[in-house]
């Protein structure tokens, strides 16, 4: 499996997400299943069933943790130092040429992107055009909407 790169924040976020499968949710839906045991016959038991269902979700999400965690490669964003170059962690003041919009995004993991938090995934159209660029560059980008040019105002690790 390829490395998967994540920030502290984003390995620590699948830790604890992980830690809450194994330590709350999985012994839950043991009891669960448990509990439609002891209700007899199982081959009319819709909450035995919805309980082995919960089981085998949960299993698969640990299992896929697992594999992600043992697969990551954790990078610091503070600790980059890329000569002002956008890079994976890296924070980026943008401002859109056409409209003059302004934007901050921060550059992290599948794992970790949420745009409502300016947490723009390595893998998205914006992050692939942004990366190798220095402050001044104008990165064009393929939206949905249509291309848009945007000029690249700071770039910061942190």
């Amino acid at each position: 499996m390829a490395t998967i790169p994540l920030t502290i924040r984003g390995a620590e976020k699948l830790k604890q997400e992980l830690h809450r499968l194994k330590t709350v949710d999985r012994p839950a839906v043991i009891q669960a299943i448990a509990d439609a045991r002891a209700q007899g016959d199982l081959s009319e038991n819709a909450e035995y069933d919805a309980a082995k269902d919960k089981q085998g979700f949960i299993e698969g999400r640990i299992k896929e943790l697992e594999a992600k965690l043992a697969a990551a490669q954790v990078i610091d964003p503070a600790r980059v130092d890329a000569g002002g170059k956008v890079v994976f962690g890296a924070t980026v003041d943008l401002e859109d040429e056409d409209s003059g919009q302004k934007a901050t995004y921060q550059i992290v993991g599948d794992d970790e992107a949420d745009l409502k938090l300016g947490l723009i995934s390595i893998s998205s159209p914006i992050a692939r055009a942004l990366i190798g660029k220095v402050a001044g560059d104008v990165a064009e980008v393929q939206a949905p909407g249509g291309v848009r040019n945007w000029e690249i105002i700071d770039v910061r690790y942190v």
